[in-house]
């Protein structure tokens, strides 16, 4: 739960986690790539990441609850859904003594993955025009 540290891959990153959390961020890591099993996994700031055209999801082990980073378009879009669970901006708390939500995890997920090919298209289209 050493934010400061940097590690070089998701697999160094759950085992310096403790014990107790290490299933749960698994379990995270096992939902993620269900719904995206060809994106990038890497390291960014500090914790695991997907990437596609741009990154789609961050999650992170802290003391009561596993943070999982979807950007803030979804904290709206699915704001009844997360209703039980403590959220923000850009974040959403999963307690640790629950177990997570895995259809509401992969709902937000191939929301993000529609939202970065959306970007890239329109990006595209962009630099087609110039």
């Amino acid at each position: 739960m050493d934010s400061k540290k940097i590690y070089d891959t998701v697999e160094n990153y759950m085992a310096a986690q403790p014990e107790f959390i290490q299933p749960l961020l698994q379990q995270m890591r096992q939902i993620i790539r269900q719904v995206i099993p060809n994106a990038n996994e890497i390291i960014s700031c500090g914790m695991p990441a997907y990437k596609m055209h741009g990154v789609l999801v961050y999650f992170a082990a802290n003391k009561n609850h596993i943070g999982f980073y979807p950007t803030g378009s979804p904290i709206i879009v699915f704001k009844d859904e997360l209703a039980a669970y403590k959220t923000s901006k850009g974040a959403i708390q999963f307690p640790v003594s629950e177990s997570l939500p895995k259809e509401l995890i992969q709902k937000i997920v191939a929301y993000r993955v529609n939202e970065d090919e959306m970007k890239a298209t329109a990006k595209k289209t962009q630099k087609n025009k110039s």
